[in-house]
């Protein structure tokens, strides 16, 4: 940080980042639930309505390399802005033909605003926070977005109550994000705020921002190792979400006491962003990557052995609170490593890259889950999925070490591990 920038405190970062996602967040966590409900209210099939709620993820994944060119072309705030008005189009076209396909193209562009508005407010994180309390910040981040995504859905059941009906609740992702226009319009641009230091780089000769495609190219090493790695925790955390609840109707416990179980789950994994982002700070990030890659992977490995064994549902509520635990203490890693590695002028066009693969393992795993359930069996897949879970932690221990800097080494500087580590080969 250059003496002609302003002193970093938490709260000048609270409005311009936090606020914006918590509201996006709470919008996208409110009409999630109710997207396969109304594809078969509008004739989907249980696959078809399934396949539409996935358009969501697919549209993640198909735009986070065009966001990473996004952002750096116009800047975080206007990429942000950009996302939420995207966002209420998808809106406006799934509401405005009573189609399934009508609903599926405005989920995808839902999708697509969704990798806007997550690559901008990290590239903004990455670029603006000192890297001592990066993780800290990174690590709120990702608790910011657990809480709007756990609120949303009581908003959503609030409102179908009143109304009797499911599609009114895609208005309260119309509000959310005209929210959000107003809170980024009305306060200072954070990039004039924070951003003096990095201009006055640019413009004193610095490197200009990379194109997606070149940042590939340059950084191919560190993508392919340690965003592997990261690919795999991204699968092992997705699988979590899908392996519960099917795992719950195959042993046959009742409705009610697996959402208690699940809920319970999920508090605890809220519950623990900040001591996450605390320990990465003080100790460096394998110390929340792999005790989460490990207790996740163990977890599915304990379901896979446990399905017909007396009393298990009492291992099933063990590995709910194992899963909270674990993606509790590793809550911010993709984005702390991804900043980590990040050119800290212009870090959208890697940032681009690097989500894209955590994105892709995140996509992948219910595919995988569901192939290998329909091949052999729900243990089968929940074994299959452990080990993929261990080789991931055996790629990030072999490799986070080498491309991110331990404590010391991240604050020498600010321009983030990959420099370093390109240059190293």
């Amino acid at each position: 940080m250059t003496a002609s920038q302003p002193q970093f405190s938490w709260g000048s970062i609270v409005l311009p980042a936090y606020l914006p996602t918590l509201l996006f967040s709470l919008g996208e966590g409110a009409i999630i639930p109710v997207i396969p409900v109304v594809a078969t209210e509008r004739g989907a099939s249980i696959a078809i309505a399934g396949l539409v709620a996935a358009m969501l993820m697919i549209g993640e994944l198909l735009g986070d390399l065009p966001a990473g060119w996004l952002v750096a072309r116009i800047g975080e705030r206007n990429a942000m802005i950009g996302a939420a008005m995207l966002a209420v189009i998808g809106v406006v076209v799934a509401l405005a033909l009573p189609s399934v396909t009508a609903l599926a193209i405005g989920v995808l562009l839902l999708g697509l605003a969704t990798a806007v508005f997550g690559l901008a407010r990290h590239a903004f994180l990455t670029s603006y926070v000192p890297a001592r309390i990066r993780a800290r910040a990174l690590s709120t981040l990702a608790g910011v977005f657990r809480a709007g995504w756990a609120v949303g859905p009581f908003v959503a059941a609030a409102i179908i109550a009143w109304t009797g009906t499911s599609e009114p609740v895609f208005w309260v992702l119309v509000a959310a994000c005209l929210a959000v226009v107003v809170v980024l319009v009305l306060l200072p641009d954070p990039e004039r705020v924070f951003g003096v230091g990095r201009g006055a780089a640019t413009d004193a000769g610095a490197e200009a921002p990379q194109g997606v495609f070149r940042a590939i190219v340059e950084h191919r090493g560190v993508l392919a190792r340690v965003g592997s790695g990261i690919g795999l925790l991204a699968a092992v955390r997705a699988s979590r979400t899908i392996i519960l609840p099917l795992w719950a109707v195959s042993i046959g416990m009742p409705p009610e006491a697996a959402a208690l179980v699940i809920g319970v789950s999920a508090t605890i994994d809220f519950c623990l962003f900040y001591v996450s982002g605390q320990v990465m700070d003080r100790f460096g990030r394998l110390w929340g990557a792999i005790p989460g890659l490990v207790g996740l992977s163990t977890g599915h490995l304990i379901l896979a052995f446990t399905h017909d064994v007396p009393g298990n549902e009492t291992w099933f509520i063990a590995v709910a609170v194992l899963f909270g635990v674990a993606n509790g203490v590793s809550s911010g890693v993709i984005l702390t490593v991804g900043a980590d590695l990040a050119p800290k002028r212009h870090p959208a066009a890697f940032l681009g890259a690097y989500r894209t693969i955590g994105d892709a393992g995140q996509a992948a795993a219910p595919l995988v889950v569901s192939a290998v359930t329909s091949l052999v069996s729900l243990a089968a897949a929940s074994a299959a999925i452990g080990v993929l879970g261990f080789v991931g932690a055996g790629m990030l221990l072999r490799w986070i070490p080498r491309y991110v800097p331990g404590r010391r080494g991240r604050r020498r500087g600010d321009d983030g591990a990959a420099d370093q580590a390109e240059g190293a080969g």
